[in-house]
């Protein structure tokens, strides 16, 4: 997985508290988070097309969430970084070799690829479970009251 998946959880759970009238930024994001501009706004404009951001043009412009943070699930944010492909591509190698044979010789799904698709099914419906909503959550408890007033503070200033 890329690091554009953490980059894109961090930016959706600071999008979580921007008002709805109002954008930040990929430049502002990216200076939040310490991270490449060019490279953050690729993922920016991915997770726009993907219905998960919306761009916003004007002086509060920028980008915000699309949906309700409790709309927006962690599967919807790492689908739109990395794709919907399957991580694991059986490639048949049991056919191939020399004690391979024809497709004939093979009841239903590799063994090995069945139990790649079961786990990662079940990645993925950890991932459908939580919500950005529920990230945010999970910082406001875990973080220091110094952290979330540093956090909120930037907010402040910089939607002002």
């Amino acid at each position: 997985m890329s690091d554009g998946v953490e980059w894109a959880l961090h930016v959706s759970s600071v999008l979580a508290v921007v008002p709805p009238d109002q954008g930040l930024t990929a430049a502002k994001l990216a200076e939040y988070h310490g991270v490449p501009g060019a490279y953050l706004a690729k993922h920016l404009q991915a997770l726009t097309r993907a219905g998960v951001f919306e761009a916003v043009p004007g002086r509060n412009g920028g980008y915000r969430l699309a949906r309700a943070a409790n709309d927006i699930t962690v599967l919807d944010v790492v689908e739109a970084v990395e794709g919907r492909t399957r991580a694991f591509q059986c490639k048949e190698i049991r056919q191939q070799g020399p004690a391979g044979g024809p497709k004939s010789d093979y009841k239903g799904v590799c063994g090995i690829a069945k139990v790649m698709y079961d786990a990662e099914a079940a990645y993925r419906e950890k991932l459908a479970s939580v919500t950005i909503n529920d990230l945010l959550g999970s910082f406001l408890r875990s973080a220091t009251p110094g952290a979330q007033t540093r956090a909120a503070n930037w907010m402040i200033k910089e939607l002002s």
